[in-house]
């Protein structure tokens, strides 16, 4: 696969697999421009026989890399960080034809991506043990990290280019291999990340990219000889990949789906509250896992609050997100679409109140792109299924608390816990909130509560299956074993 090979103009995606670009056996796909509908790839899925390829190359590979010095195993990192940074504008623009968000949200995921790869060029230090001599007379005792083996990687449409950065640049420079298998609808961004990664110098079998669907996942769980995967998805999938690969004895880490709510209190500055909210709801056409999807005014706030909102919401610009001064694209598909709307028509059959209406015409835009306005209900109760269940489009349900206890309890009653916002100039509030809400990321005027590299992305509930987090700290203690070594010489 030649350097161009992810470009627009190609007709066909490949997959990386024991050190050679190939084409696949499996079935065809094409690949779609959600602004246009137009096909703009095509991709060859691979079988339950690429991956038994691909983990064994990959075994084999990492009985040799784990042995590289980890000072070693971080330069082609390096060199990788400065080809990303070199084609950010090619991979932003690639992301958003297979995606549909808008450039600057797309230049802004590769920076993030970029930032995942910086912080695993770290992991000289990020690896080190503890150690403590005369645990006992004349008895040392200390801690090492090795790497597990060869681990897998199966990542969501939403980010095609950060997400799989959360992964394998941390469990390659621990050590490991890694096999990646990127959602099926976006394979653009990832595979020209891939061919990155590839010219920065990583050796044969420490990484491999497989395009595929369900059959690859499931090949991908049960292989004995694959021993961690990471997922992020939602959360039905996301539970059967726990339960499925803890059953074949792998470490799973997957991260799931989420009902983010954001709490406006009385103080709140509301221009600032509301640029963020709909940074927040409708930025990415609200196909984010951190999107806010229900808003919580509290008290008297409520009613100046939605004037304004439903203002700013109506001046929103839709359009392709290649386009200069878009705000909102379109969503992945019009499968998805249909889905979307099928909630908001739920909402309404359900009796709350349409502020606007997504189904609308949206003037100016391309017939057939899977474009969807933005929807906002006002008088949502929290039992309505728009309250309850991730929709994963530009939708938000307003409920409506009388105090900030009423507003704790609404988020805490949630099946999820990803994350959740508080607008307000208190202190005393922020605090308390941050303290009582059962929610693992939580952001004080915040638009997406969104950790950097070096934190985790630390799901509660419904929103994560495991114990290890994705990126930061947690990925490196989840890519590798904690060794005890204690020692007496006499």
């Amino acid at each position: 696969m030649t350097p161009t090979a992810a470009a627009t103009e190609t007709t066909e995606i490949k997959s990386f697999i024991e050190g050679a670009w190939s084409t696949p056996k499996g079935e065809s796909h094409s690949v779609i421009n959600p602004a246009n509908g137009e096909t703009i790839a095509t991709l060859n899925y691979s079988t339950a026989a690429d991956v038994d390829l691909a983990a064994r190359a990959a075994h084999k590979a990492f009985l040799s890399w784990r042995e590289v010095p980890v000072v070693d195993r971080v330069q082609p990192l390096y060199k990788f960080k400065t080809l990303l940074e070199k084609h950010t504008d090619e991979i932003a623009r690639l992301l958003t034809m297979e995606n549909g968000k808008v450039l600057p949200d797309a230049m802004a995921e590769v920076k993030r991506a970029i930032q995942m790869v910086e912080v695993a060029c770290g992991m000289p230090s990020l690896m080190m043990g503890d150690s403590l001599n005369d645990i006992a007379k004349g008895i040392d005792c200390h801690t090492i990290r090795q790497p597990i083996g060869a681990c897998a990687g199966i990542t969501p449409f939403n980010f095609p280019a950060m997400v799989p950065l959360w992964m394998y640049p941390f469990a390659i420079a621990t050590g490991n291999t890694f096999l990646l298998k990127p959602s099926e609808k976006v394979p653009l961004s990832p595979t020209r990340m891939a061919e990155l990664f590839i010219e920065a110098g990583i050796p044969e079998g420490v990484f491999q990219l497989i395009h595929g669907g369900k059959d690859v996942v499931e090949a991908l769980i049960a292989h004995p000889l694959i021993k961690a995967i990471s997922f992020v998805g939602s959360t039905p999938i996301a539970r059967h990949i726990y339960k499925e690969g803890a059953a074949h004895g792998k470490r799973v880490q997957a991260l799931g789906g989420a009902k983010n709510h954001l709490v406006v209190m009385p103080d709140a500055d509301l221009p600032k509250a509301i640029d963020a909210i709909l940074s927040s709801s409708f930025g990415a056409a609200g196909e984010r896992c951190l999107a806010g999807s229900v808003l919580v005014p509290v008290g008297e706030v409520a009613e100046p609050l939605l004037k304004l909102l439903v203002e700013k919401t109506k001046a929103l610009r839709f359009g392709d997100g290649l386009e200069a001064g878009m705000n909102v694209g379109p969503v992945i598909s019009h499968d998805h679409r249909k889905k979307i709307i099928g909630y908001i028509e739920k909402g309404i059959a359900e009796g709350a109140t349409p502020l606007c209406d997504g189904r609308d015409t949206i003037p100016g835009v391309n017939s057939s792109g899977s474009f969807l306005g933005p929807t906002i209900f006002d008088h949502v109760k929290p039992a309505m299924t728009i309250a309850r269940e991730e929709i994963f489009g530009p939708v938000l349900s307003v409920i409506r608390a009388k105090d900030l206890d009423e507003a704790i309890h609404l988020v805490n009653s949630s099946d999820f816990g990803n994350t959740t916002t508080i607008y307000t100039a208190s202190g005393k509030s922020a605090r308390e909130y941050q303290t009582r809400i059962e929610v693992g990321m939580v952001g004080v005027n915040m638009a997406v509560a969104a950790p950097m590299a070096f934190f985790p992305f630390a799901g509660w509930k419904n929103s994560f299956f495991g114990d290890l987090h994705a990126h930061g700290k947690d990925a490196v203690y989840f890519y590798t074993e904690q060794k005890v070594l204690m020692t007496r010489w006499f």
